[in-house]
């Protein structure tokens, strides 16, 4: 049901920062820049051959991005696996015993759905992307 890796998500302190680096330095191509209300995030998002990379940065104190920082720092903080039919793969997954952030799939950046894998149940914290209704 996973057709492939949609994106990795880094929390940064600075999503300014963030950019010059990758944009000016590196030169990664920027795809956007959007506020995800529904995480309390700003993402700058890049395409790295082929490859999404999605820098956030928190919006608010009590945004998850912000918690992670305050106990991590800068990093990786979740990698997105695209799927064309999230409601099924939740139904499976939540029938093997896995521990679920979000139980129903919310709203997520451009125009998708999302729902989030406790990392207790996959290791690294598990987003599962699909195409919005």
């Amino acid at each position: 049901m996973i057709k492939k890796i949609d994106h990795i998500g880094v929390a940064v302190k600075d999503l300014d920062k963030a950019i010059e680096i990758y944009n000016n330095v590196f030169g990664f191509e920027l795809l956007e820049i959007e506020e995800v209300p529904s995480q309390k995030v700003k993402v700058a998002k890049f395409n790295v051959g082929g490859v999404h990379i999605e820098f956030l940065q928190p919006l608010a104190e009590d945004s998850p991005i912000s918690r992670f920082l305050e106990n991590k720092g800068e990093g990786i903080h979740h990698i997105a696996y695209y799927t064309d039919d999230i409601k099924g793969l939740l139904d499976d997954i939540r029938g093997k015993g896995v521990k679920m952030i979000n139980e129903e799939p919310i709203k997520g950046s451009s125009g998708t759905i999302i729902a989030f894998v406790h990392p207790k149940s996959s290791i690294i914290l598990t987003e599962l992307v699909s195409k919005g209704e």
